[in-house]
């Protein structure tokens, strides 16, 4: 009698992407992420606004003629701003509303942070899933294209009135008696005195804003990554690596977008009815610097910003592995 040993062939499940295996994880990081990065850089988001709020004030000023000295011959009208630059900022806000004025409005984008990074990490590893190849890896075109929706969505359902609350806080403050007394009731101001479609002044430039931050931010990320592993998607990058690919990514993204940044700011200050009217008002005021007012602030900020950003997600997404495990 013989015995036919027969086999039974093993189906191995195929290995998914370690992007399309984060899942919830994803966004649950992404919204620790954003609180702990807030704290940490809001103050020079408050110094960027200030400076593109301040627009100056025409001083009418005295000439006297040495025939008439106690008469006014001419009156010249001079545009005074209030700050010098950052410095100035910081120092006149410290000595005037102390250290906690330079945390003025932080409750509004602490409470936007964490939807808005969890919707950030959550809806890039989503896409990521779906357009990215057999080994994990996205093309150059895909990566553009899935940190373009990235921002859209974000833009769209939380960044564009988190922004709008923000601005009109930190604007009131300048107001000797301020208008609005804390972030509801700022809400609820708007609301009543312009519509819902108040908290959504500046729309257009938002998505446009965000959409390229992050389509360039993601892009050149991935790519950074992709260029050090090598395509390898188990290999792990060391997190001042990350920090520093986290800047470059800032960093361009600012250089390509700080017009829209400002035309949104001022959009969202409620002095303008369209963002076309809004550039060419800044245009003819202020010239082509006047598109790149507080550049510098917003640099510094969007390098720390973003670098943190991908090295505290990166840590949690690691210490999850361990306390939530994907499988």
């Amino acid at each position: 009698m013989s015995l036919v040993q027969t086999h039974t062939p093993t189906i191995q499940a195929p290995q998914l992407a370690p992007s399309s295996r984060r899942g919830f994880r994803s966004i649950v990081a992404g919204g620790l992420t954003g609180g702990i990065n807030i704290c940490i850089v809001f103050p020079t988001e408050f110094i960027k606004t200030q400076l593109q709020l301040d627009t100056g004030k025409n001083i009418m000023t005295a000439h006297h003629s040495i025939m008439a000295p106690y008469k006014a011959t001419i009156l010249e009208s001079k545009n005074v701003k209030a700050y010098t630059g950052s410095v100035d900022v910081v120092k006149k806000t410290i000595r005037q509303k102390g250290v906690t004025g330079m945390y003025k409005g932080v409750t509004v984008l602490l409470c936007g942070a964490i939807p808005t990074y969890s919707v950030r990490f959550g809806v890039f590893d989503f896409l990521k899933s779906k357009f990215s190849d057999q080994d994990g890896n996205l093309s150059p075109l895909a990566r553009l294209g899935c940190g373009l929706g990235t921002g859209v969505t974000e833009a769209t359902l939380v960044m564009t009135w988190v922004e709008t609350l923000k601005v009109r806080l930190i604007s009131d403050q300048r107001r000797k008696v301020p208008q609005y007394r804390g972030l509801v009731h700022a809400a609820s101001s708007i609301i009543r005195t312009e519509g819902l479609s108040g908290l959504y002044k500046g729309w257009t430039p938002t998505v446009v804003r965000q959409g390229s931050s992050q389509a360039i931010r993601f892009s050149i990320m991935e790519s950074l990554r992709s260029w050090y592993t090598c395509g390898d998607n188990n290999k792990s990058v060391p997190k001042p690596l990350v920090a520093m690919f986290g800047a470059i990514a800032g960093g361009a993204s600012v250089l390509g977008n700080t017009p829209v940044d400002v035309i949104k700011t001022r959009m969202q200050n409620g002095s303008y009815t369209s963002s076309l009217e809004c550039a060419r008002q800044i245009a003819r005021k202020d010239g082509f610097k006047g598109f790149y007012k507080g550049c510098l602030p917003r640099m510094n900020r969007v390098c720390l910003e973003v670098a943190l950003a991908f090295c505290i997600y990166d840590s949690v997404m690691d210490i999850f592995k361990t306390v939530w495990p994907s499988k």
